[in-house]
């Protein structure tokens, strides 16, 4: 199998029949990214235009990790509070006023979970081009695809 992987895309196709499906959790922002991978992915998300109302937002829902205190209190004290009024209003009204009010408002900080499918074609191209990107999501999520079974021997030379 190292040796075939090694020999190009051509010689490795096996990595395709290597299924994956994993629940992801993470903010838009990284999402926007992962979307670039679309040849031999699947994904089902928890549906925004449809969910985003179905609770009150929590600092839980966001990712804000970095943020200084200013910034940090811009979140909790401003931004999502005004998403519950929004998200309040429409859930009493039905107004779709207030719905464009919780899409357009929505930070990118804001965390989607998606249902993925992919193989191990596809999350060896992932990691070899996010594997020491600036952002930490991405970094994690290479952690995460080197604790697959066995792809640390299959897919990457040691």
């Amino acid at each position: 199998m190292k040796n075939l992987r090694k020999a190009g895309t051509d010689h490795r196709k096996y990595l395709r029949m290597i299924n994956v499906t994993m629940d992801i959790t993470a903010p838009m922002y990284w999402w926007s990214e992962y979307d670039t991978y679309k040849v031999g992915t699947v994904a089902n998300s928890c549906s925004k235009m449809h969910r985003i109302h179905a609770k009150e937002f929590t600092l839980d829902d966001f990712s804000y990790e970095h943020l200084d205190t200013g910034w940090y209190t811009c979140l909790s004290e401003t931004i999502i509070p005004l998403l519950n009024k929004a998200r309040k209003k429409y859930v009493e009204t039905k107004d779709k006023y207030y719905w464009w009010m919780l899409i357009q408002l929505l930070p990118a900080s804001y965390n989607q979970r998606r249902t993925v499918q992919l193989n191990y074609e596809v999350l060896l191209n992932m990691y070899h081009a996010r594997k020491e990107h600036k952002l930490d999501e991405w970094r994690e999520f290479c952690k995460i695809i080197e604790s697959l079974p066995y792809f640390k021997e299959i897919c990457l030379d040691e």
